[in-house]
């Protein structure tokens, strides 16, 4: 069985999110669920894939945005890797990626408009930030050894180059092509705020009722995804890096007075900026922290933790559809299908579907974050279950499950869904835009109302958030002596 203080802080996780569940709001608002979700189920299985031209110049920008954003980030990524063990290096890291993509996006609108530099940048910022981290690690572990095979005399760079990086290649390469998964869905999403990918057309789709439509958009995506070893070749990514910036769009030149203006006025506090003294600054923030800030973190850390925990059940409940200890073929084939469609759609694009289906409420959202963060975790230690050799008496059945398996899966389990946890809570924050009271409800709510200096101040707290679950993390994960970044 598992060790008891991994017991003890799994049923305290448990307890927690039961708790928080008499605070949660998880109605099912709309008058025939049931009738909306048949229709978007038939729209699945008829789908129209020549509605509209639109359709595959959504594919098009989508991959765009994500190569050109992926690369960008990995390349500043590996630079910052290098000096990462600088503290300030990693605070500034840390900071860019706790702050969502979608964030980014909303502040870049705001003086860039509907140009692509505003995806762009979207997706290279905070995936510097995570590629950095990363990439450090792995250069951390590589084997010294052939540095000391060197001549004397080698130089840094030589050093690096030749005794460092091939012991590493493999890994970055992997991690790297791993990213630009995770860019494309965030390429996706980045439609929601206007720009012209696939999250664009599927909200235009759903807000008119055409299902048919949506549901080509949705099985073009999830081939796009699980065709990525076939499409994504080594030799191919000179040819795809360098033609995506050509593929991005067009949007209006940049004015740079917008630009300057944002930075030195419009995210300036309003008592700062019209000279109405400390007391007026004080007044202003008290106001915020009370009507938005405390409200918003309330939310989100209570979504966050029913999410966590449904994540976590999922994840159990799911790794046995894929590992070759239970069921033939046919049954993990069907499994493997199921858990690329829930790791493969982005939490945002499965909580706007929900919301659709269900009202507006935290239903959809723990929902969404659950399929997507179980659907991964599933994924990976069903993998892992499948390495296991068993004795040839072993039980079979739910016993095989229950004292066989689990209990030797359960510790990297936690690993993984502990290193998913402030991965979950960017995605709570941000899923407030579609009307979900978390952060990213207020963030939204400020930026409608042209506050800046407000939204900043929310995103900057959400940074904050982010940062404090993602130490309390690995706090966790070092007393209970799980693996600090959990590799399958």
């Amino acid at each position: 069985m598992p060790s008891s203080p991994t017991v003890r802080a799994s049923l305290l996780f448990v307890l927690v999110a039961v708790v928080c569940l008499f605070f949660a709001d998880i109605a099912i608002t709309t008058a025939n669920p049931w009738r909306d979700l048949g229709r978007f189920f038939m729209g699945i299985a008829t789908p129209d894939f020549f509605s509209t031209e639109g359709l595959y110049i959504a594919i098009l920008r989508t991959v765009a945005f994500a190569f050109t954003g992926v690369a960008l980030g990995s390349i500043s990524g590996f630079l910052l890797a290098l000096v990462y063990r600088f503290r300030v290096v990693r605070l500034f890291c840390a900071f860019i990626r706790s702050i969502h993509e979608l964030f980014w996006a909303l502040i870049f609108l705001q003086f860039f408009g509907f140009h692509p530099l505003t995806g762009v940048l979207a997706i290279a910022i905070p995936y510097a930030g995570i590629f950095a981290k990363v990439y450090s690690e792995i250069l951390d572990e590589a084997d010294p050894e052939p540095r000391k095979l060197l001549p004397f005399g080698t130089g840094v760079i030589s050093t690096f180059l030749y005794a460092r990086v091939p012991d590493c290649w493999e890994q970055i390469r992997t991690y790297t092509a791993y990213r630009l998964e995770c860019g494309l869905r965030s390429s996706a999403i980045l439609g929601f705020v206007g720009l012209p990918t696939i999250g664009f057309y599927l909200e235009a789709s759903f807000s008119q009722g055409q299902y048919s439509e949506a549901g080509a958009l949705l099985i073009l995506f999830y081939v796009l995804i699980a065709t990525i070893p076939w499409w994504v070749r080594p030799k191919l990514l000179p040819f795809y890096i360098g033609a995506a910036p050509f593929f991005l769009g067009d949007g209006l030149p940049i004015v740079w007075g917008n630009v300057a203006r944002f930075f030195t006025e419009d995210i300036v506090p309003a008592p700062i900026r019209n000279n109405e003294g400390l007391g007026s600054l004080a007044s202003w923030f008290s106001d915020l922290m009370i009507t938005e800030a405390l409200p918003g973190i309330w939310n989100t850390l209570v979504l966050t933790q029913i999410a966590l925990v449904f994540t976590g059940v999922l994840a159990l409940l799911a790794f046995p559809l894929i590992s070759t200890h239970f069921g033939g073929p046919v049954r993990r084939t069907t499994g493997h299908v199921f858990l690329v469609i829930a790791r493969s759609t982005p939490e945002y694009i499965l909580a706007y579907i929900l919301l659709q289906l269900w009202g507006p409420s935290m239903l959809p959202a723990a929902v969404a974050l659950a399929l997507h963060n179980g659907g991964i975790i599933g994924h990976l230690i069903g993998r892992q279950s499948s390495g296991i050799r068993l004795r040839t008496d072993a039980s079979s059945g739910i016993n095989r499950y229950a004292f066989e398996l689990v209990p030797r899966v359960y510790r990297s389990f936690l690993a993984f869904l502990f290193y998913r946890w402030e991965i979950i809570m960017r995605e709570t924050a941000i899923l407030g835009i579609l009307g979900i009271a978390t952060l990213g409800f207020y963030v939204d709510s400020a930026i409608q109302s042209i506050r800046f200096d407000r939204a900043m101040v929310l995103i900057l707290i959400t940074a904050l958030l982010n940062i404090g679950i993602d130490a309390l993390s690995r706090y966790i994960r070092r007393r209970l002596a799980l693996q600090t970044m959990p590799t399958c």
